[in-house]
């Protein structure tokens, strides 16, 4: 699990610009499935089984990154955009590695922070000017550490879901009651757009997002019941979506069912891509299986490793039996 997690980390593929990312989870993922196939939009999407269930498991491969916009006249710096949430209060000083290699230091203008423009970025290779023209995508840059139980790192979110629904695939070895189809989504940084068409191509009965969501353990953050080891989080509510009382009783009757720790999750900022899985066709009961994660959207993303494994015993355990929803009276 490490080795991949730290291939998957560590490869380029900010929204929109994926295929770099895809190209190596197809890699991983190709002989571990009946078919696959990428849609319209970028989505890599796996079939394994052919039962009378169809599930969607969703997973985006996309990062947070930028796109330069404006170059400098005379000093050659670049000015840039987002593409997704970037951090103010972590960027100077980072570096950012554009689609053609160039690698690039974000500084911030004295007295500024407040505002995404008073960012520029440093790509000059010497005296003479830039070495990276504009409407060049960039992605931030970091290698992975393991310090005891914990992975420290850039874009666990969410190719830490990604690593989960690879290792549930390598586990089912195609066996499996359901017709299940593995999404690795694009584009969620900016909108949740790939899970949109996925689902749309799919029209899944259940839908699972695998994504991270934050910790309530660190010194005075937001307060929020999650922690980092305490198991996998089965989402309740987020302001993109309620999950239905049938999801979270099935998931979390195969934790007890299976002894596998979990915690509940209650967020109150940000969406997965199950908020948009619900809202296709005439609806699918949606919900989200959650690693907790310290420090997001910076390059020093950190989950525990044990709560890895139990996203993955969990995700495993409900694709593996029969389901049978409890509707609420």
């Amino acid at each position: 699990m490490l080795e991949l997690t730290k291939t998957l980390v560590e490869t380029w593929g900010p929204p929109g610009y994926e295929h770099r990312i895809r190209n190596r989870i197809h890699e991983e993922v190709a002989a571990l499935a009946d078919e696959t196939w990428v849609d319209g939009l970028g989505n890599l999407i796996c079939r394994v089984g052919g039962g009378e269930k169809k599930v969607l498991i969703a997973a985006h491969m996309d990062e947070i990154g930028l796109m330069a916009n404006y170059q400098e006249p005379e000093s050659g710096y670049l000015r840039f955009t987002s593409l997704g949430g970037l951090r103010h209060d972590t960027l100077n000083g980072n570096r950012v590695q554009f689609e053609d290699g160039t690698v690039g230091v974000i500084a911030v203008q004295e007295g500024g922070g407040k505002a995404l423009s008073d960012f520029y970025i440093d790509v000059q290779e010497d005296g003479n000017g830039n070495a990276t023209p504009v409407g060049q995508p960039a992605a931030f840059m970091r290698e992975m550490q393991v310090r005891g139980e914990r992975i420290v790192a850039k874009s666990l979110d969410d190719r830490i879901g990604c690593v989960v629904a690879i290792e549930v695939m390598r586990r089912l070895k195609r066996e499996t009651p359901h017709e299940l189809y593995f999404a690795f989504t694009v584009q969620e940084e900016v909108g949740l757009r790939g899970a949109k068409t996925a689902a749309q191509g799919v029209r899944p009965d259940i839908g699972i997002a695998i994504d991270v969501t934050g910790s309530g353990d660190q010194i005075r953050g937001s307060k929020m019941q999650v922690k980092l080891g305490g198991g996998a989080a089965i989402k309740v509510h987020d302001p993109g979506l309620v999950v239905p009382i049938a999801i979270k009783n099935w998931m979390i009757e195969r934790c007890e069912a299976d002894g596998i720790p979990y915690q509940l999750e209650l967020l109150t900022g940000g969406r997965t891509d199950a908020s948009v899985i619900q809202l296709t066709d005439s609806g699918v009961p949606s919900g989200c299986i959650s690693i907790p994660t310290r420090y997001l959207h910076t390059t020093s993303e950190t989950v525990d490793i044990g709560d890895v494994q139990a996203c993955i015993d969990l995700l495993s355990g409900l694709l593996t039996n029969p389901i049978e929803l409890q509707q609420a009276h």
